[in-house]
């Protein structure tokens, strides 16, 4: 089996690999191939990144824009043609957006052709907000509101200054936004015309101010083919011993999905 990884803006490849390490250490006996892809942007680091990450870091766009997302997406799709095929993607903030992106754009405007993948595994990432608009999703402007609060919370939870005063306790969501809302009542705010098709996993914190972000993406994903997970810290790929051995068992699910 051969897995796509696709890294956070600000970060790598090569730190994808390491945040990855204590759920793929349970995989470590699978016949899996992880391929870990820098972007094509050099990028400053992502806020709080080089407290212990060195240079150099990227990012898959520059812009937030719809045109620079589709360019990403075509730079994915010859990246896959060139080096894949590609049982599933592996996918951390950005990362989620170009892959969400991809999809969709795929289910719009090529349906008769496979996938660029055929499962997927989003971990503390949603999907763009531009891109969903430009193909007919309905966003409320409670979700617009939570998506611009949570990007100046995000940065100041992960900044470095949060990071060396206040360690894991800098992680606090989004509570002014995001208080008393339940899942279900999160994806409502995005009405889908369309939904991705293949087995999706999702993977969010309920203290990541990105939390939202992620409960919207797997609205717009088929219910049927998706599973949740709340792994209850930040915006990160937490480490611990019980989260890492759930997130490696939902992981080999996804995976089984595609060969079924």
């Amino acid at each position: 089996m051969r897995v796509l990884c696709l890294h956070g803006k600000g970060t790598s490849g090569a730190i994808f690999r390491s945040q990855t390490s204590s759920f793929r250490a349970r995989l470590a006996d699978k016949n899996i191939e992880f391929d870990f892809v820098d972007g094509p942007f050099q990028s400053d680091p992502a806020a709080g990144v080089d407290l212990f990450y060195s240079p150099p870091y990227y990012a898959f766009w520059d812009s937030d824009s719809v045109d620079s997302v589709r360019a990403a997406c075509a730079w994915l799709n010859d990246y896959i043609a060139k080096n894949g095929p590609y049982d599933a993607a592996l996918m951390f903030s950005q990362g989620c957006v170009l892959g969400s992106s991809a999809l969709l754009f795929h289910q719009e405007e090529t349906p008769h052709l496979p996938p660029p993948f055929k499962s997927a595994i989003f971990i503390c990432g949603g999907a763009s907000l531009n891109v969903l608009v430009e193909l007919g999703f309905h966003v409320s402007a409670e979700a617009r509101e939570r998506d611009a609060a949570s990007r100046s919370a995000l940065a100041l939870q992960a900044g470095s200054s949060a990071v060396l005063t206040k360690g894991a306790n800098r992680w606090t969501g989004l509570n002014s936004l995001d208080g008393g809302l339940s899942e279900e009542e999160l994806r409502r705010e995005i009405t889908s015309p369309s939904r991705i098709q293949i087995p999706t996993v999702h993977i969010y914190g309920s203290k990541d101010p990105r939390y939202a972000a992620g409960v919207h993406l797997s609205g717009i994903c088929d219910p049927e083919n998706r599973r949740t997970y709340n792994h209850g810290g930040g915006h990160e790929v937490p480490r611990t011993d019980a989260v890492s051995r759930s997130i490696a068992e939902l992981f080999q699910r996804a995976l089984a999905q595609t060969t079924s």
